[in-house]
């Protein structure tokens, strides 16, 4: 490829040429990382759902290297369809261009965005690294194939970070809500139950919260996904298969499932079932939750509870009878604990259940202590659901020896104690905001 194509095609992504669009910031995740990238020598690797914000964000991070050191950035987007042909040479060949025609002054930040796309990038990586000429950031859709790459040739010099979907409160940010503290909370209670509902149905795809079409952008979301994140990825001829099981999980999220019940179900093999379900977790179409156990036997034998990568994409593709509010609510706390655990990589959540079916939706576990157990329940009125949903807490709170509870509801807060247990009721926005 001519190196002025390439210096073309560079000059659109990078602040060096113009004034490049970062977007609304996304404060948590830029500190976060920039902090990393700057102190750290190892090599950044972040990992998200397609279309959930990876491509934006690092826009702001090298905006913010920029504005700190006076910094040198160089900024790749392989999901650019000028670029016809990706390999290592195009990727050595970007790489000389920037450094003949741009001339950095500094050490530069090289930001590799959708390097999945690129065969062996993972050697000019390890090649730029080891000789210290640049600090190497990379970005893909695929968590496990980046980790598993940057592993075979990087072993001990990459860190994993992974970027979701916008939480409750970048949400409410995006929509020119923004909280700061407790009191501007409590007098926009109203306001925001209402964006709430909007979060639950429709999820946290920056794009699709700023736009009016939402519906059609997370059916093209999905179909994108399953086609570039996973048919081709993966080389999938039996694409109608993976599209029936991938519905499936979206249809039944916050449920406990077997892959063998799956593929008795569906009538699909069982080694199939397997395949198909990690390579759905791989592209961040879903993810699985483990039963809690201290047998890492029982662990890996026991149903997973599924759940989708976002609740906008499951409302959209899955299918519905009803509108069930709960097992939203519980998709959205997992999700929320699982980008707790991108700032905390310490935490482990599963959920418990022992054998007379008595059940507790997150255990949230640091090292070796349990620091927390969560119920999440959209219909506490119910005495019946509320005794059922208590019993469950304080049977594992027994068990974990702990002294108090959480139960995540729709709207209902206050704070008892039933047999010597405290039981804690936190509303789903306050927790989204204050926990």
């Amino acid at each position: 490829m001519q190196k002025t194509n390439i210096l073309e095609i560079l000059s659109d992504w990078n602040f060096w040429a113009k004034e490049v669009e970062t977007g609304i910031k996304r404060e948590e995740y830029l500190n976060t990382l920039t902090d990393l990238i700057i102190n750290t020598n190892q090599i950044i690797s972040i990992a998200g759902v397609r279309r959930g914000g990876k491509s934006t964000l690092i826009r702001q991070i090298a905006r913010e290297l920029i504005e700190r050191q006076n910094a040198d950035t160089l900024i790749v987007n392989f999901e650019d369809e000028r670029f016809l042909k990706r390999d290592l040479e195009l990727l050595i060949d970007v790489y000389n261009t920037y450094l003949e025609k741009v001339m950095p002054e500094t050490r530069p930040f090289i930001f590799l965005d959708e390097v999945q796309n690129v065969q062996e990038w993972e050697r000019f990586a390890r090649g730029v690294h080891e000789r210290g000429e640049a600090k190497i950031i990379v970005s893909g859709s695929s968590s496990k194939l980046l980790s598993a790459e940057l592993a075979t040739l990087l072993t001990g010099r990459h860190i994993m970070f992974f970027v979701h979907p916008l939480s409750f409160r970048e949400f409410l940010k995006f929509k020119e809500l923004p909280l700061s503290n407790e009191i501007e909370m409590l007098t926009q209670r109203t306001r925001v139950k209402q964006l709430l509902d909007e979060y639950m149905e429709y999820g946290g795809f920056p794009e699709v919260v700023l736009a009016c079409d939402k519906q059609r952008i997370l059916l093209s979301y999905f179909d994108t996904l399953m086609v570039r994140d996973v048919i081709e990825r993966f080389n999938i001829r039996e694409r109608e298969k993976i599209k029936i099981i991938a519905k499936f999980y979206l249809t039944n999220i916050s449920s406990p499932m077997s892959f063998n019940k799956i593929s008795r179900f569906l009538d699909i093999p069982l080694t199939t079932v397997e395949r198909f379900s990690d390579h759905l977790e791989t592209a961040n179409v879903a993810f699985f939750l483990k039963k809690f156990s201290f047998s890492y036997k029982q662990q890996v034998k026991s149903q997973r509870k599924i759940y989708s990568a976002d609740v906008g994409l499951s409302n959209a593709v899955g299918f519905r009878f009803s509108q069930n509010q709960g097992k939203i609510m519980e998709n959205i706390v997992a999700v929320e604990l699982k980008r707790k655990q991108s700032f905390d990589p310490g935490l482990e959540v599963y959920y418990w259940k022992d054998y007379q079916h008595r059940e507790v939706d997150f255990v949230v576990k640091k090292g070796l202590e349990v620091m927390q157990l969560i119920q999440v329940c959209f219909d506490i009125a119910d005495l019946e659901t509320r005794n059922r949903e208590v019993r469950s807490l304080i049977r594992a709170m027994k068990e974990f020896k702990l002294e108090g509870g959480l139960i995540i509801t729709d709207d209902f807060e206050d704070e008892e104690v039933v047999k010597g247990f405290k039981v804690e009721y936190v509303p789903l926005w306050k927790w989204l905001l204050m926990y």
